[in-house]
C-alpha cells in the first residue's frame, strides 16, 4: 500500500505542479507582467511548489527529516541525475553568468543552510525569514541583471497562455492546488510507511526516492530535449532551482513550522554531498573543453550520484 501511495503522490504532484505553473503564468499575463519577469520569478516559484508542499506537510506532521531530505536530495539530484544524464546524451554550453553570479549564490545559500543547521540543529522561523528575504534580494538582482543583459537566460514561458480565460485559470488553480495537497499528503504518508517496512530511516527515503520523484518532470523534459537535439537545459536555470529549493521551500516551511534536525547524518553526510556536487561544477566548467559540459563530465557527476545512492542505503 505504501508503494501505491508514493506512486499516486508523485503523479498528483506532477499534475498539480503543471496546472499551477500554467495558471500562474496565465494570471501573470493578465496582470501585464513582462515575459522576462514571469520566467525569472513566477515560473521559478511555481515549479518549486511540489517540493514546498512535501516539505511543509512533512514538517507539520513532525517528519523534519523528510523536509530536509527532500530539499537536500533534490539539489543533489538536480546536478548528479538531471545534469548528469542530460549531458551524457548531449553536451550543453555554459554561459559566463553561471560562474559570475548563479554558482556563487547557490554556494552561499548551501553554506548558509549548513551554518543554520550546525548552530542550532534546526531552521528557526527567524532563519526562515532570512532565507525568504535572501530569495527576494536574489530575484531583485536577477531581474536588474536581465534587463541590462539580454543574454541572461530565463525559464521558458508559453506565449499561448496569454489568451487563457479567467474561468480556465480558476479551474487550473483548483485542480493544481487539490492535486498538490493530496499528492504531498500521500507521498509523505507512503514514504514514512515504506521506511518503517524496509527498516531504513525516513531520511534515506527522502534524499533518494522522494528527491528523484520530484526531479522526474525536469529530467524527462531535459532528456526529451537532448534526444531531439534541442536546447536541453540551462545550467543557470538548474542552479536557480537549487537556490529556490533552499531559499523559498525551506524558508517558507520554517516560517510556518520550524524544521528540527532529527538525524545527525543530514549534517554529517547528506549536506556535504550537496556541497560537494555544488563545488565540483566550477572546475568541471573550466576543464577542457572550457565553458562546455560535455559527455565525460556528465558521466563523472552521474557516477558520483550513483555512488551517493548506493552509500545512502548501505550505511
Amino acid at each position: 500500500m505504501s508503494i501505491v501511495l508514493i506512486v499516486a503522490g508523485f503523479i498528483l504532484l506532477v499534475v498539480g505542479g503543471e496546472f499551477l505553473v500554467r495558471s500562474s503564468v496565465a494570471l501573470s499575463f493578465k496582470l501585464n507582467i513582462s515575459k522576462m519577469v514571469i520566467g525569472l520569478t513566477v515560473v521559478s516559484f511555481a515549479t518549486s511548489l511540489p517540493e514546498l508542499l512535501v516539505s511543509l506537510q512533512a514538517a507539520m506532521e513532525g517528519f523534519s527529516d523528510i523536509s530536509l531530505g527532500n530539499v537536500i536530495g533534490s539539489n543533489i539530484a538536480n546536478i548528479g541525475l538531471v545534469l548528469g544524464i542530460t549531458t551524457i546524451i548531449s553536451s550543453i554550453d555554459v554561459d559566463k553568468d553561471f560562474y559570475k553570479f548563479n554558482w556563487p549564490v547557490m554556494l552561499l545559500f548551501s553554506v548558509a543552510l549548513y551554518v543554520f543547521l550546525q548552530s542550532g540543529y534546526e531552521i528557526s522561523r527567524i532563519e526562515g525569514v532570512i532565507f525568504l528575504g535572501a530569495i527576494l534580494v536574489y530575484l531583485f538582482i536577477l531581474i536588474r541583471r536581465a534587463r541590462k543583459n539580454d543574454e541572461v537566460i530565463t525559464e521558458e514561458v508559453d506565449d499561448k497562455l496569454q489568451v487563457v480565460s479567467y474561468f480556465k485559470i480558476i479551474i487550473w488553480l483548483i485542480i493544481g492546488g487539490a492535486a498538490l495537497y493530496f499528492g504531498s499528503e500521500w507521498l509523505v504518508e507512503g514514504s514514512v510507511d515504506l521506511a518503517n517496512k524496509m527498516g531504513v530511516s525516513q531520511r534515506v527515503i527522502s534524499v533518494t526516492m522522494i528527491a528523484i520523484g520530484t526531479s522526474v518532470p525536469e529530467l524527462a523534459a531535459s532528456v526529451i530535449a537532448a534526444l531531439k537535439k534541442e536546447k536541453a537545459i540551462s545550467l543557470g536555470n538548474l542552479i536557480g532551482s537549487n537556490i529556490f529549493n533552499i531559499g523559498s521551500v525551506l524558508g517558507v516551511t520554517a516560517i510556518i513550522s520550524p524544521i528540527h534536525l532529527e538525524s545527525k547524518e543530514v549534517l554529517t553526510n547528506d549536506i556535504f554531498w550537496m556541497l560537494g556536487f555544488a563545488v565540483i561544477l566550477l572546475p568541471l566548467v573550466f576543464l577542457p573543453k572550457r565553458y562546455t559540459f560535455s559527455r565525460y563530465k556528465g558521466l563523472v557527476i552521474f557516477i558520483g550520484y550513483a555512488l551517493f545512492l548506493g552509500l545512502a542505503f548501505v550505511s
